[in-house]
This record gives C-alpha cells, structure tokens and sequence, in this order.
C-alpha cells in the first residue's frame, strides 16, 4: 500500500479553521469569495455542463463553489481536510436542501482511490495554500475522467499580484483578512501549465479575475492574468 504524507499545512487548516462561522457571511471574510463566486460558474459552464455530471470539488473549504456546482445540477463531492469548515458547509447545505457529498479527505489518497471517475474537478483558490501544489495537480489528473476537465484557480506571481494581491486586498481593501496570502506560494500561469501537463492535462483556456476599486466589481478577463485567474485543463481519451 503507498503511504501518502497529507497535502495539507497545518497552520492553513488552523487559520481556515477558526474562520469556520465565517463562510456564509457574505460581508465577511470569505465576501471575496462570494464575489467572483458566479464567475468561477460561468468559466466553468462555458467549457463543460454540469447537469447530471459526477464533480469533484477539491478544497471545498465552507462549500461556497460546492454549492454552485450543486444548485447547477451537479452530483458533487467536496474533499477538505479542515473540519470546522466542513461542518459548516454540511450545514449550509442541509438548510439549503442540497444533497452534497462533504468528506473530510485528502486528494492524494482519495486519487488513487477513485482514479479516473469523475468528469469533472474543480480545485479553487487553494493550490496557492499548500507546499507541493504540483502534487496536488498530479492528484486531479489521476481522479479526472478520460475526456474529462479540471478546473483551477489561483495567484499569479508577480509585483502586480504583491501590489494587489496582498498589500491591497489584506491592508488597504480588507478584502479578505491579513494573512491569507504567502506571496512566495503564488504561481504564475506557466508554471501551472507545466504542473498540468505533467499531470496529463491540456491546458485549454485561461482567464483573469479582476477587481474595479471604484464600482468594487469583479470580472472575467482573459487578457489580463496578472493577478487572480482560471485555467480549464481537459485530460485526453485513452
């Protein structure tokens, strides 16, 4: 039997851990997150359907994308490995009348488990949280069906991403809390499409999230990946 080391970090679990009553405030620490919420949908359902598709949603956190993906028509499992925001997304789906498949569970593992089932993975804004991201992608490509796609998102790496990424976002904006972010975790697009390609993945079309401070909007913009963005990867029939 492989043994796997956890793809977590301890100190990302406590921090999103104590945020857990958090999640569904939608002015709270995870409004962001709310925020570009439908547009991480509409990427999504512009390369793929989801109506009656099996989805993984790695990283789930407190279910805000899980939920989307649910009320979509999907038939979603969510893995996290910090339990206090497990529970409250079990919770928020519960009173929403959402059937979603919560599990407190590491990708790596679960993988090899499930090697090749699902037509449809997403893995948001947490590659940014772990030490070995390429790991994590690897682990999307083995559990991604033939054909299938993943979907993932993160920072760019850049003085443009500091600027607004960090320094703006946490100090100036607060639009999420101080902390979030560890530039030196951030990824820029090619260094991700390498981790995919490894993965057996294509690298099928990115896009930029961007933030107008003065309309405070958000929006999809593939020209512009300096700071948040999207790719859509699709692994190949055998």
């Amino acid at each position: 039997m492989t043994a796997f080391s956890s793809s977590a970090r301890a100190d990302e679990l406590i921090k999103f851990n104590a945020l857990s009553n958090q999640w569904w405030d939608e002015h709270g620490a995870f409004a962001a997150l709310h925020a570009i919420n439908p547009l991480r949908r509409a990427f999504i359902t512009a390369h793929s359907p989801l109506n009656g598709l099996r989805v993984l949603d790695v990283g789930c956190g407190g279910g805000i994308l899980s939920e989307a993906l649910a009320e979509s028509g999907a038939q979603v499992t969510a893995l996290d490995l910090a339990a206090d925001a497990l529970a409250a997304a079990r919770q928020h789906a519960e009173h929403n009348g959402l059937h979603i498949d919560y599990r407190l569970a590491d990708i790596l593992p679960f993988a090899a488990e499930h090697a090749g089932e699902f037509p449809v993975i997403t893995c948001m804004e947490m590659l940014e949280h772990v030490d070995e991201p390429a790991r994590i992608v690897a682990a999307l490509g083995e559990a991604v069906a033939p054909g299938g796609w993943v979907f993932l998102s993160t920072l760019n790496r850049n003085p443009k991403s500091w600027l607004f990424g960090i320094v703006a976002a946490e100090y100036v904006l607060k639009l999420v809390p101080r902390g979030t972010h560890d530039h030196r975790r951030f990824i820029t697009p090619a260094e991700l499409a390498r981790m995919a390609r490894a993965a057996g993945l294509t690298p099928v079309a990115t896009s930029g999230i961007t933030y107008h401070p003065l309309t405070r909007q958000y929006a999809l913009n593939p020209r512009d990946l300096a700071v948040n963005y999207l790719m859509a990867c699709r692994r190949a029939l055998d």
